[in-house]
């Protein structure tokens, strides 16, 4: 059983904040009687209507794309800037990136519309390990590498401890 604000956003019919408001306006059917009260837990069986129609779960989609270097890891960007989703022109569902990857940064990123495994993937509190590989030009100086193992501080925040290590050196390229 799941929360019905939260059924609502997975549908697609709206965030879950707004999802909470036509609930409080009385706008949302569970079964035929109007709910109009938070915390309300429904089954995927129950009959979830919202202005009289009948919400229908959206089917997850999952994508592992590649993503090129000049393009932003998200769904928009005010700044019209080429986006992950862009690449994927012709999906019509709505899909989102899972984590982030820089401008300038190619590598494996993952898109879907599950919100579930999102959060799985992504939330400190599962622990799941990311890894980076990194190519830069010049001599790495192992201060910076012991720096990343011990936290960073970016926007006020402390990075977790990273695992970081030289993988190789060319020293003839000097990188």
């Amino acid at each position: 059983m799941e929360r019905l604000q939260k059924v609502m956003a997975h549908a697609g019919v709206a965030s879950r904040r707004a999802s909470e408001k036509m609930i409080k306006e009385g706008r949302v059917k569970v079964n035929g009687a109007v709910v109009k009260e938070m915390g309300i837990n429904v089954k995927k069986t129950d009959l979830i209507e919202v202005d009289s129609v009948p919400i229908v779960q959206e089917q997850k989609y999952y994508f592992l794309l590649n993503k090129p270097r000049g393009v932003i890891s998200s769904a928009d960007d005010p700044k019209g800037r080429k986006t992950v989703v862009d690449l994927l022109s012709g999906v019509e569902q709505r899909i989102y990136p899972v984590g982030r990857l820089d401008y300038d940064t190619t590598g494996v990123i993952i898109l879907t519309n599950d919100g579930e495994l999102t959060n799985q993937l992504t939330h400190p509190k599962f622990g799941v390990e990311k890894t980076y590989i990194a190519k830069v030009t010049g001599l790495i100086d192992k201060k910076p590498v012991i720096r990343l193992e011990k936290g960073v501080v970016i926007d006020g925040y402390k990075t977790r401890p990273a695992k970081a290590r030289i993988i190789d050196v060319d020293s003839k390229k000097k990188y």
